[in-house]
């Protein structure tokens, strides 16, 4: 074997081998780092890794030393509005980064979605076509170079990321379309309605391959798993549902929840999904053997939304309370609560480095959070209404928020604005 590309991931960390057989075959492998921080003992990692993998050479040494040193990054970094975007003549739904960060996408209720150049804050695309709410988007990361819609209309759009062109405009729901996602390997779309059905769509094709019913209420969650094998649903009808692929078969039914559904996540390694829901509980559960390995408790009223930090090791819980709480994945207990919201919480998510969360709020503000302490670190204010989203880039260093006042703003972190003045002197 002769390797061809050694490529680090930084979030969560890990390297990935492409190399080539004797037979001329190309492969790739990867070597997740899960347990890197920073009293990791890297050379001893490092020869733990030499030792296992012969396609690594010792010239690879020092790029592992730089893995550690960004993936485990603990500075928290202050965000300066950078431009406040208003293409969309009605309020926003949905925001997302395409992988690269150069790009992003809003979904809006003028019934368009836009993508936007994250550098200059110029719309590049606005793809119209759906004839109601554009409620999901999403790019197929990491390749960034198609986008689905999901609609109030009932369907779904898929479009080329660089053009606009629509390719297909998939028809099969009877009700409003929710939730989406692209597979890891781009091949695949998955959908799911409020018809109580998800369905599997073919890229290529555009065709339907399966519907996965079973859910007795509306589908409101949906999610691959990271290596497009699995996919999570969940539904109003209080119940998780993990469905395979290959054959649109129900694997299990998480149950045990008491109140509809909210949010579903699996972990990145995709043994473990969580469920947040309406009865104010988070619940995380064993993929392989479909029982509830823990139940977080704490929150006063619904949870809203949910998430993993990168590696898996944590989980952050948004709540109708006014408040976030960050849980440590395998014992279950609560880490930190972060107070200081005035309104719901109906977004939630960690920076790529997990030392912080975002959280935006019906109180116009999203704030930022030390996720150790639950210190506020940082309030972004300037939207005139609720705030429905936030995504943060695959570096870190750029926020995007979407309101109810028709807006999207960009934040950059202050390194990010030090480094563009230096690049511009040059």
């Amino acid at each position: 074997m002769r390797l061809r590309r050694f490529l680090l991931r930084y979030y969560p960390p890990g390297i990935i081998l492409e190399y080539e057989r004797s037979s001329g075959i190309e492969e790739s492998k990867t070597i997740d780092l899960l347990d890197l921080d920073q009293n990791t003992d890297i050379d001893a990692t490092v020869e733990q890794i030499i030792r296992h993998e012969p396609l690594i050479s010792e010239s690879k040494r020092p790029q592992r030393t730089e893995l550690r040193d960004k993936a485990t990054s603990t500075e928290h970094s202050k965000f300066r509005l950078y431009q406040a975007l208003s293409g969309h003549e009605l309020p926003l739904t949905n925001c997302a980064f395409n992988k690269s960060g150069d790009k992003f996408i809003t979904g809006s209720y003028d019934r368009t979605c836009k993508v936007w150049d994250t550098h200059t804050g110029r719309e590049l695309l606005s793809l119209r076509g759906h004839r109601n709410v554009v409620y999901s988007i999403a790019f197929n990361n990491p390749f960034g170079d198609k986008i689905i819609t999901g609609s109030f209309d009932k369907t779904c759009g898929l479009w080329n990321a660089n053009t606009g062109e629509c390719y297909y405009s998939l028809r099969g729901h009877q009700t409003e379309i929710v939730s989406l996602s692209f597979n890891p390997q781009s091949t695949l779309i998955a959908t799911g309605s409020m018809d109580a059905t998800a369905k599997l769509w073919d890229v290529e094709t555009g065709s339907e391959l399966y519907t996965f019913a079973g859910h007795q209420q509306e589908i409101v969650s949906l999610n691959f798993n990271n290596i497009g094998d699995l996919i999570v649903t969940g539904s109003f009808d209080h119940t998780t549902k993990l469905w395979d692929v290959r054959t649109g078969r129900d694997v299990h039914t998480f149950t045990g929840h008491k109140g509809e559904i909210s949010s579903t996540q699996f972990n990145f390694a995709g043994d473990l999904v969580i469920s947040g829901s309406i009865d104010n509980t988070c619940k995380i559960w064993s993929v392989r053997t479909g029982t509830c390995q823990k139940t977080l408790r704490g929150h006063q009223d619904e949870v809203l939304d949910i998430a993993f930090n990168a590696a898996g090791t944590r989980i952050v819980t948004g709540s109708a309370d006014c408040s976030a709480k960050v849980w440590n994945t395998i014992t279950g207990n609560c880490i930190a609560s972060c107070y200081g919201h005035h309104g719901e919480i109906s977004k939630v998510s960690f920076n790529p480095q997990g030392h912080t969360i975002i959280t935006a709020s019906s109180d116009k503000t999203c704030r930022l959070w030390n996720v150790e302490t639950g210190d506020c670190t940082q309030q972004l204010q300037g939207h005139t209404d609720e705030i429905f989203s936030c995504a943060f880039n695959y570096e870190g260093d750029t926020i995007i928020t979407g309101s109810k006042d028709n807006t999207c703003r960009i934040w950059k972190s202050e390194d990010y604005s030090d480094r563009q003045q230096y690049y511009d002197m040059q």
